[in-house]
């Protein structure tokens, strides 16, 4: 069954700690600048770690917290960045999910399609060509299977 396709102004910007990702933040508040009726939520997936990655639970708690505490900091210069571009506070929101990600590409889309989102931007990852062949690159994943949206990879 097809879906109808549906554009609306919601985008979604999948980031991590890299430059590309703040890339993409940037390139998204200078091409909109606060344009009425656009909706941005910047997400991080939190890659669940194997249950035998840490030798206790309380260790992974520590962790978890220690992490978490990164990524939201990160998540609110992110939200900052594009309310001082212009954009409503209320039009911007953060996400930080934990789940299990045998591919982050695949929970990054995944993510798009519980929240009905029309764009995923994403920062380029910089593999080289052979590193990209050997191991995959998340916008590249995310551009050939993404569907019934509009993806912008920012380098």
């Amino acid at each position: 069954m097809n879906k109808e396709l549906v554009f609306n102004k919601n985008i979604l910007i999948a980031v991590d700690e890299s430059e590309n990702a703040r890339r993409a933040v940037l390139y998204v508040a200078q091409l909109l600048e606060g344009a009425e009726g656009f909706s941005v939520t910047i997400l991080h997936v939190i890659n669940e770690p194997e249950e035998d990655y840490f030798p206790t639970t309380d260790e992974k708690e520590k962790w978890l917290s220690q992490y978490k505490k990164k990524v939201d900091k990160m998540l609110e210069d992110y939200r900052q960045i594009l309310i001082q571009r212009g954009f409503d506070r209320s039009a911007v929101s953060v996400r930080s999910t934990l789940r299990y990600c045998p591919s982050m590409a695949q929970c990054i889309l995944e993510e798009r399609d519980e929240t009905e989102y029309s764009t995923v931007v994403v920062g380029r990852q910089g593999l080289s060509r052979s590193e990209e062949f050997l191991f995959g690159s998340v916008s590249s994943k995310i551009v050939n299977y993404a569907r019934n949206c509009t993806v912008w990879v920012v380098e």
